[in-house]
């Protein structure tokens, strides 16, 4: 992969290419993001460039050098995945051993550090000494979702790097491109922020099932005698589904929000546009203050699950609080 493949994120890019073409390139990064929005492609394409035989500003993907990051035996390159829950003292200073002996090639070394602000207070400290006197030529990749969580000494002797979800229509076009189904890539791009993540959840048969779920529980909870909650019981809860509360109260949200796009006439921003009959019999049923009220329901009940509330029961609620026709057009 060359750094003209990586979709998006093209401040990062003239970045490390100006970088790499001025002869400018620091000794250490923070690339600094949202999970998914391309920090680990891009670091390993900033490698491959940095090693590679043939070009100056971006990676050939067909030397040698090119080549052995891909299949990842590259010797100059070290990759440090957190060690359960955090990156532990002990990888910093194996990473440290590793790189007190010089590289096979003119070349720096390069290591990276996937969610580097998990970093137990220790390991920060190692490698801030190992940022401070570097023994050899070395450049540091931190890939990071929160910058700001990383020890400010760390982040003063780091350039930073922004990197930023895709728009939801860029991944779109890539995915639909790929064989997946539209309906299901325009629900999923709003909800995850890059292709990588968005694939994962394509890949899963839950997610097809799930989102079917949301449009039955949404019409059958509007109707009157609404059993709804006998119809989660049935079809969420005495099925695998359960594990997937998050994503079901974030379909429910993005569904609200259609009511909204439907009610004011932009059609090209509803997502559920694969079911644009029922989103226009439902939305002139609630006035634009409850399909609002709906919208923040839902987010209250995705912030429970965070602090581990029973899942049951902020499903209840939310389809309790769909049952209500206080906000409803009458008339």
């Amino acid at each position: 992969m060359s750094f003209q493949h990586i979709l998006g994120q093209d401040v990062a890019k003239k970045m490390l290419q100006s970088a790499l073409r001025n002869h400018t390139v620091s000794h250490a990064y923070v690339f600094n993001g949202p999970q998914g929005s391309g920090q680990m492609n891009m670091a390993q394409t900033f490698a491959k460039a940095l090693f590679c035989e043939k070009q100056t500003d971006d990676a050939c993907g067909e030397c040698l050098s090119c080549r052995k990051v891909e299949h990842g035996n590259h010797p100059d390159l070290h990759i440090v995945e957190p060690d359960g829950a955090t990156v532990k003292i002990d990888q910093i200073r194996g990473l440290q051993r590793i790189f007190s002996y010089k590289s096979e090639s003119s070349n720096p070394k390069v290591y990276i550090i996937r969610q580097a602000d998990t970093m137990t207070v220790q390991a920060a400290n190692s490698l801030l000494k190992f940022l401070e006197e570097p023994q050899i030529p070395v450049v540091g990749i931190l890939i990071s979702e929160n910058g700001q969580a990383l020890l400010p000494t760390i982040q003063s002797r780091t350039q930073q790097v922004p990197f930023h979800a895709l728009q939801p229509e860029m991944m779109m076009q890539v995915l639909i491109g790929e064989g997946y189904t539209a309906g299901l890539v325009r629900s999923v791009v709003h909800m995850a922020s890059g292709l990588e993540s968005c694939r994962e959840i394509l890949q899963q048969n839950w997610f097809a099932e799930i989102r079917n779920v949301v449009l039955q529980l949404v019409k059958e909870s509007m109707s009157r005698g609404s059993s709804s909650i006998i119809l989660a019981q049935q079809k969420i809860f005495k099925t695998g589904l359960s594990e997937h509360l998050d994503i079901l109260f974030h379909l429910f949200h993005l569904w609200f929000k259609d009511m909204l796009h439907f009610r004011y006439g932009r059609h090209e921003s509803i997502v559920f546009i694969d079911h644009l009959e029922s989103v226009s019999k439902l939305a002139i049923t609630r006035s634009t203050e409850q399909w609002v009220s709906y919208m923040d329901l839902a987010a209250n009940c995705r912030k429970k699950l965070r602090f581990h509330v029973n899942g049951q029961l902020c499903v209840e609620q939310l389809l309790i609080g769909l049952s209500d026709t206080s906000g409803s057009i009458t008339g």
